[in-house]
């Protein structure tokens, strides 16, 4: 008898500290740069993403789909699976050049946004992208706030802390199309492209700024990511500096200065963060959660 009601308070003790862990986790921000490759961190001057890397864990070998392009990739971190599945197979993919093997209600392929919906039907989530292309990829039908900020990143940035402290989303997902403008113009791997990756740590701490400002720090899982990097003027091919990517996370329960080593796919990111906010996978998927981000 003794050894029953201790098993079951074990068992109670195990439920109460595992809900009290997913109650934490109440929100994730989720920021995307394009054309960030991971190859440029160790050279470039950006304090606050530092700071998130010696405060949160983070994976700077995540590798991309091919080709290492924007539509393809931005599609397979929000749709779990890779481009055979859902379809958007370019660059600049507006509909599947493949059909999709399997689609919802609305015609599209399973997102994140859908597991979210699916858990939490009430729940808020919002979408703030600077490249149009974005805007494709995004069932309009399942996410309340879409803000298509045509390439303007400063009012991309605006438009997202105001977004972060009116309406608290369960996810929001903010796309800025730098550093990669400058990745094609000036090319990778120069002093321009770590110019202006000083603006991009800049949007970064802003970002961080609004979800402490907004409250919401202490139940936020905050993300930096990227689509793809690139070597001289362009991306789309199949070296390092091309297909690797990071993926750092700060927030409740992430430990300090953890350096992920298990190996990471882009599609894995929507798992991640649908673990992360105690959501359901989506059959259709083939990503995975990544829990060792997260005690």
């Amino acid at each position: 008898m003794r050894k029953l009601i201790f098993s079951a308070l074990i068992l109670i003790g195990f439920y109460m500290s595992t809900s009290a862990q997913s109650k934490k986790i109440k929100h994730v921000v989720l920021v995307g740069f394009d054309g960030f490759g991971a190859y440029a961190i160790p050279k470039a001057e950006m304090p606050e993403l530092r700071k998130m890397m010696e405060q949160g864990s983070y994976n700077l070998h995540v590798r991309t789909v091919l080709p290492s392009s924007s539509a393809v990739n931005w599609a397979s971190m929000l749709m779990g699976a890779s481009p055979t599945m859902h379809g958007y197979t370019e660059w600049g993919s507006q509909t599947p050049e493949i059909p999709s093997l399997t689609t919802t209600k609305n015609g599209m392929f399973p997102s994140i946004f859908n597991a979210i919906a699916d858990k939490y039907p009430k729940a808020k989530t919002a979408v703030v992208h600077s490249w149009p292309g974005i805007g494709y990829l995004i069932d309009k039908k399942v996410v309340q706030h879409v803000y298509n900020m045509q390439d303007n990143e400063e009012n991309t940035l605006k438009k997202a802390i105001e977004i972060i402290k009116q309406d608290k989303p369960m996810l929001t997902f903010i796309h800025f199309d730098q550093p990669d403008g400058v990745g094609h113009g000036a090319g990778h791997d120069t002093p321009a492209y770590y110019a202006e990756l000083k603006n991009v740590d800049k949007r970064i701490g802003d970002l961080r700024k609004a979800v402490k400002e907004a409250g919401m720090e202490q139940e936020t899982i905050f993300i930096v990511t990227a689509d793809h990097g690139g070597i001289e003027k362009g991306h789309g091919g199949k070296t390092i500096a091309e297909v690797e990517v990071p993926f750092i996370a700060i927030g409740p329960g992430v430990p300090a200065g953890n350096q992920v080593t298990q190996p990471m796919v882009i599609y894995d990111i929507a798992a991640t963060i649908t673990w992360l906010l105690g959501a359901d996978q989506q059959e259709a998927w083939r990503g995975k959660a990544i829990k060792s981000f997260q005690k």
